[in-house]
């Protein structure tokens, strides 16, 4: 069984889809999926579907839902002709609910599997294994994280927390990719990263940093000046620390500033001051 989330929901079983249609079957799915091989209590499953207001049902409500997914999974099962004990699948546990699928068939956590070895080879020094991890981790993503998907607390939070986390793996890949040599594509990467994300600051101190050493001074200044910009007008905030401090030394033409690699997963300066927090907007 595949189960894709990293996008819009899909749900695969021996090659024929049985992805459920209905809002509330697609949320259970989802959260389940999220947590594969982990039981879901019943109400986090609640909380999800109903928050602060469940029907006096809920309980009742969220068993024919599950009854109604192991119906799809076993008619999906019979259509592929896929052997598959549904019980077993979609199983009941004290308290809740365990979807046991292997994590590798889960999209969202094959995801994060990936990106843990790639941060893991980064932090060895393995620039080519990591970038070979990492752009494997951001390859799973096909859009929004359950862009089709209506949320509730649980999966809102998980949402945010898988968006995060992709950001850091492409962050880090652009800082493995810089580290390996490879500036003129990572200029390229970090053009359209910084314009798909306009007010991200740490692909910003990123693309001003490279465009830097390669003699761009002026672009590079351009990229300080547009997030200046944005995030005062926008946000009626000045850019962080670590990125003003940057745009200084390139005002004075500090030949020590350069980026590195480090264990966080993301990008920090090399020379007087240290890589300050930045704000992922």
């Amino acid at each position: 069984m595949k189960i894709k989330l990293l996008g819009t929901l899909t749900a695969d079983l021996g090659g024929t889809t049985w992805t459920p249609s209905a809002a509330k079957h697609r949320q259970v799915l989802a959260l389940l999926a999220l947590r594969a091989g982990h039981t879901v209590p019943m109400w986090e499953l609640i909380d999800e579907l109903w928050g602060d207001s469940p029907p006096r049902s809920a309980q009742a409500t969220l068993q024919t839902y599950v009854m109604q997914l192991r119906r799809a999974i076993t008619a999906a099962g019979v259509k592929s002709g896929t052997e598959c004990r549904v019980k077993e699948i979609l199983a009941t546990t004290h308290g809740g609910y365990v979807l046991n699928v292997c994590p590798g068939y889960v999209d969202a956590l094959e995801h994060e599997s990936l990106a843990a070895a790639g941060l893991a080879a980064a932090r060895r020094g393995d620039h080519p294994r990591a970038s070979e991890l990492l752009k494997q981790a951001i390859s799973l993503w096909r859009g929004t994280a359950l862009a089709d998907v209506s949320q509730g607390p649980p999966l809102k939070v998980e949402t945010l927390r898988l968006k995060e986390s992709g950001l850091s793996v492409l962050e880090t890949s652009v800082a493995v990719d810089l580290a390996s040599g490879h500036t003129a594509e990572v200029l390229s990467r970090l053009t359209e990263l910084t314009a798909r994300y306009p007010m991200h600051e740490r692909f910003h101190l990123q693309l001003m940093v490279t465009q830097y050493q390669v003699g761009r001074i002026w672009q590079a200044l351009e990229t300080y000046r547009r997030l200046h910009t944005r995030l005062v007008t926008e946000l009626g905030l000045e850019p962080s620390e670590a990125v003003r401090d940057a745009h200084q030394r390139m005002l004075r033409r500090d030949p020590t500033l350069t980026l590195d690699v480090v264990g966080n997963g993301g990008a920090v300066v090399r020379g007087e001051s240290p890589f300050g927090q930045l704000r992922s907007t």
